[in-house]
């Protein structure tokens, strides 16, 4: 932890305070912290966050939206392109008709699906998005003969081709009710032919230049299969609202299983949908088990009922089953009930609990979305609305491609299509964080909206959101008026321990505090027997030296374990590349450098109560330490009168491997270090070794503290104590 400035300090007579790093735990114990517990993951339980009024759901329901798309990428929103769409292969049935449909999300990217229309009226008609589950090639799908009459004689089904292909039968009801209905593919489904929808292997992909979607590089981004199909289902929504017969007043979206999950996570963050029914995913258990269900950041201190619950008030139907729904009933619904009540609209959630049926999206709830429709659109059906049977179509005449629209081939499938989607990602974003930051003198508040928001979001606690914070001394030791007392810091609330150190002088009353960050916790104030010098001079000149381990280091360790790596939690064996995606991990828990940023705050909230009236300082050098002093800073508003620090050139985007220490999903998106340091305006800060300097002098001078950022060489006890000034 020695930089080269101090040796300064070793030529000055100066008495050395001799002690040996305390120990708060006895060999073996480690501290009563919720961390240490078995990490979080789809199968737990996510019980609904409630609002204590109706006048605190509007920031809560836009805390749910924010992660959301932060998550999959996609705040700040990218730029929409031309969808190029092209409408053909017009089928003529009785009362409806479909018709095959292709068009861009992004340039170069399809999305492929079939149109259902009522074939009498001029409208404007009301849509229905109706995005594909996890059935196989669902649009196509043929259930067998024995299949379909076993779902008929469970009472699941009325008619054969309906019990064989459930979708078809979905879509071709809203028609004759007077909806367009639109079924998109998946990815790696049907049509959807350009990517492959759980790659069993990818590793060639995981590389520093044209990886893709389960790379490193793309998890700092946040670049993964879920928001691909997120931007998907909002590009189909500007498909439909560009036709000229729809009702852009009556939007609505509904699937069932990874279906149902898109439908809700398409409700929650856009607005153009007026009513959702997701199906038989609405649950406080499991929460999907694919990685187009998961994304780093999208369910720490939320779940399904609080994305469903991000809807309100605009009208939501949910339906159960007997998988991980069965207990919706009790567990989940009672809470959006109970949200729609205080929000003065019982009457817009619709709840159907057939738990009797295995995970489906059968007639049985079909009648309750139709039901839903009807009343939400004032389609005027009477009810309950029951389905005729149709005609049940095969790939051949649904197909979207044919041989006057022929299907993506060579580089636009596979390998080559993943790399250049992100390589289009990639630049969207660098675009988009170039304009922020040239509009700053004019708009500085849009920069911190998106940067400082993302940012926000992956560290996800404040100094505001940092409960009660005490410390209990356990052993205090005394040398040349020096004490040094070790003992817990316990965030109470957060169920957070910390073996921490106090070191002070005794003569003479506290000049202010300092919590000192380090990269071997508690420790990093030693070397040897003695404290390093310029925390043996800090304390003689009068200041208190606050430090811990934070979360991973020193007593958190105990032996034969290592901190060199973040634990992770894998899919079914994790034997295939899908299985392994950091989303499940990151989906689920705070990264490590989140979490000890929070420890820092711990820190900051203790210190700020013995502090007095005096200032509380924040120090931190290395690698490790310095990218927490600044996470920390930009997280605790006022209470750092002067942060400090010397990053050694650190970057995120240096990082190879989700379990590097240092992994942070979304760093690089939100500008990497300087990002970071860039949020911290208008605090003070002095920082050495920051490769990009360009970006945060703009932000701190738009915010009209350029007096407040300082550029260094080196943190050496001699700029760390000028840096104190006007005290020495």
């Amino acid at each position: 932890m020695r930089s080269i400035g101090f040796v300064f300090l070793v030529a000055m007579a100066f008495q050395v305070v001799e002690a040996q790093v305390p120990l708060v735990f006895r060999t073996g114990e480690r501290p009563a912290d919720s961390r240490l517990g078995e990490l979080r993951n789809l199968n737990g339980y996510f019980p609904f966050t409630p609002v204590a009024s109706a006048g605190e759901w509007p920031e809560r329901q836009a805390d749910i939206k924010r992660r959301i798309l932060v998550s999959q990428g996609l705040w700040p929103e990218p730029q929409k392109t031309e969808l190029n769409a092209v409408i053909h292969n017009r089928l003529e049935m009785d009362d409806y008709t479909i018709e095959a449909v292709y068009f861009e999300s992004i340039p170069g990217h399809y999305v492929t699906g079939s149109l259902y229309r009522p074939n009498s009226g001029s409208g404007p008609f009301p849509v229905v998005l109706c995005p594909h589950g996890h059935w196989p090639d669902a649009r196509f799908y043929d259930a067998t003969e024995a299949k379909a009459r076993q779902y008929i004689a469970d009472g699941a089904e009325r008619f054969e081709s309906a019990a064989r292909n459930h979708i078809q039968a979905r879509c071709v009801q809203l028609a004759r009710m007077g909806c367009v209905a639109f079924f998109y593919d998946t990815t790696g489904n049907c049509d959807s032919v350009q990517l492959g929808h759980r790659p069993t292997k990818s590793e060639h992909l995981d590389t520093r230049e044209d990886w893709g979607f389960f790379g490193v590089q793309a998890e700092l981004r946040l670049q993964n299969m879920m928001g691909l199909q997120t931007w998907n289902s909002i590009r189909a929504i500007d498909f439909l609202l560009q036709q000229p017969d729809i009702d852009s007043s009556r939007v609505g979206v509904t699937g069932a299983s990874g279906g149902g999950t898109q439908s809700m996570i398409i409700a929650a963050i856009d607005e153009r949908i007026t009513a959702a029914m997701p199906c038989v995913m609405v649950s406080t258990a499991m929460q999907g088990g694919c990685t187009c269900e998961n994304a780093p950041l999208m369910r720490i201190g939320q779940g399904n009922i609080d994305i469903a619950a991000a809807i309100a008030p605009r009208p939501l139907g949910i339906t159960a089953a007997d998988d991980w729904t069965r207990e919706l009933q009790t567990k989940g619904y009672p809470q959006l009930k109970q949200l729609y009540e205080m929000l003065g609209h019982r009457n817009r959630l619709t709840a159907a609990f057939h738990t009797h049926f295995p995970h489906n999206y059968n007639h049985v709830n079909r009648t309750v979305m139709y039901s839903f429709f009807n009343r939400h659109f004032k389609l005027g059906f009477k009810e309950p609305v029951l389905e005729k049977d149709f005609k049940l179509l095969g790939k051949n005449e649904l197909s979207v491609w044919n041989a006057q629209h022929p299907a993506p081939t060579e580089i636009s499938v596979g390998d080559s299509h993943e790399i250049q989607l992100l390589k289009i990602a990639t630049a969207e974003n660098k675009r988009l964080m170039s304009s922020l930051v040239a509009g700053l003198e004019a708009d500085p508040d849009s920069f911190q909206e998106a940067v400082g928001n993302g940012w926000r979001t992956i560290l996800g606690r404040t100094i505001d959101q940092t409960g009660n914070v005490t410390f209990e001394a356990l052993q205090t030791s005394d040398s040349n008026n020096v004490s040094i007392t070790a003992g817990q810091l316990n965030h109470t609330e957060a169920a957070e321990q910390l073996p921490a150190v106090i070191v002070r002088q005794d003569t003479q009353q506290s000049r202010g505090v300092v919590v000192w960050v380090s990269a071997n916790g508690k420790s990093g104030l030693w070397n040897g027997d003695s404290l390093i010098d310029p925390v043996s001079k800090l304390v003689k000149k009068g200041f208190t030296v606050l430090s811990a381990d934070l979360f991973g280091q020193g007593e958190f360790v105990t032996e034969g374990e290592t901190a060199e790596a973040q634990r992770m939690w894998y899919q079914r064996g994790a034997n295939e590349t899908w299985k392994r995606f950091a989303g499940y991990t990151y989906g689920y828990n705070h990264c490590l450098f989140a979490r000890r940023t929070h420890d820092i705050l711990t820190m900051l909230k203790y210190a700020h109560s013995i502090a007095k009236d005096t200032d509380v300082y924040l120090m931190g050098q290395g690698k490790i330490a310095g990218p927490l002093a600044l996470a920390a800073t930009s997280q605790a508003g006022t209470s750092v009168h002067k942060t400090v620090v010397d990053l050694k050139g650190f970057e995120f985007q240096s990082v190879d491997s989700v379990t590097d220490p240092m992994f942070v999903p979304g760093s690089v998106k939100y500008l990497d270090v300087a990002g970071l340091l860039s949020i911290c305006a208008p605090n003070a800060v002095w920082v050495a070794n920051l490769n990009n300097t360009e970006i945060p002098a703009a932000v701190f001078k738009a915010a009209r503290a350029e007096d407040k950022l300082q550029f260094v060489d080196d943190v050496s006890v001699d700029l760390l104590f000028r840096s104190l000034k006007p005290i020495f």
